[in-house]
């Protein structure tokens, strides 16, 4: 994949390794779980924000490349305080998005890449280092990559909602009362529905597996990396309203524009 960025499209292969060189001993493994909800954090609707070493330490060991290579690059994570930076980068990571998925044992989890020009999300990477996926989203086209060789990445025509695929993570932990109604609205006119996706529901959609996805209040960190994936797979990414998606707003992430429109329109009541 030969794009704009490529220096920093190769570093963040790099910082993917070394995330997953420090998760993987980690994942299936009896750890100790810290509930940040019950220190002071906010965790949402569930009231449960689990978080582990794993999370920690791959964050950590990001931080530490980002900081020796990119020095005048600015740096937001979920785990440890944002850095400010000069250059007009600005690194949005993830260590471990879908920690409750990590700690029962499932594969749906995956650290998250981001790369922001001008507050512009250019680059974005999703690496799932136990099934030795990578999926990579930059100047407007996605790869996915994996030991049988990289593919790139479309989205699948679904040219109306009564034939789409919906996923959400959790719709009775990570929906408010109100946003629970909602998305049962839409859930109700698609054909199936699947829960506990994280950040590889995206992928999915990516690929062309599912259609929908929904979420709500979700962060900076949970998103961003995302969305160069999404849309380079030929997908539409919006709040609920149909306009630019903000940090801890709601998510309608779509292989067909059509289902998106469709969607936006139950959600509006």
């Amino acid at each position: 994949m030969k794009v704009k960025f490529q220096d920093r499209l190769a570093f963040a292969h790099c910082l993917a390794d070394a995330a997953g060189a420090v998760i993987l001993p980690y994942f299936r493994q009896r750890i100790d779980v810290v509930d940040k909800a019950a220190s002071g954090g906010a965790a949402g609707p569930g009231g449960y924000d689990p978080v582990t070493e794993a999370d920690r330490g791959a964050e950590a060991v990001m931080r530490k490349l980002i900081e020796q290579s990119y020095p005048k690059d600015a740096i937001l994570g979920e785990e440890l305080m944002e850095v400010s930076g000069t250059s007009g980068f600005r690194w949005v990571i993830d260590p471990l998005d879908g920690t409750r998925a990590f700690i029962t044992g499932q594969p749906m989890w995956g650290t998250l890449i981001g790369l922001e020009k001008d507050g512009v999300q250019v680059l974005g990477v999703l690496d799932q280092p136990f099934l030795r996926e990578r999926f990579v989203g930059v100047g407007g086209a996605a790869e996915w990559n994996r030991p049988q060789g990289t593919v790139p990445l479309r989205t699948r025509a679904c040219p109306s909602l009564c034939e789409a695929v919906i996923t959400t993570t959790h719709p009775g932990t990570h929906f408010t009362d109100d946003a629970r109604k909602v998305f049962a609205r839409v859930e109700k006119v698609c054909r199936l529905s699947r829960y506990g996706g994280d950040c590889y529901a995206y992928a999915l959609l990516a690929m062309g597996f599912v259609d929908l996805v929904m979420e709500a209040g979700l962060a900076h960190w949970d998103i961003a990396p995302l969305i160069p994936i999404v849309e380079g797979a030929g997908g539409v990414l919006t709040d609920w309203q149909g306009g630019p998606w903000r940090a801890g707003g709601n998510v309608l992430a779509a292989g067909d524009a059509r289902t998106h429109a469709q969607a936006l329109k139950l959600i509006a009541g």
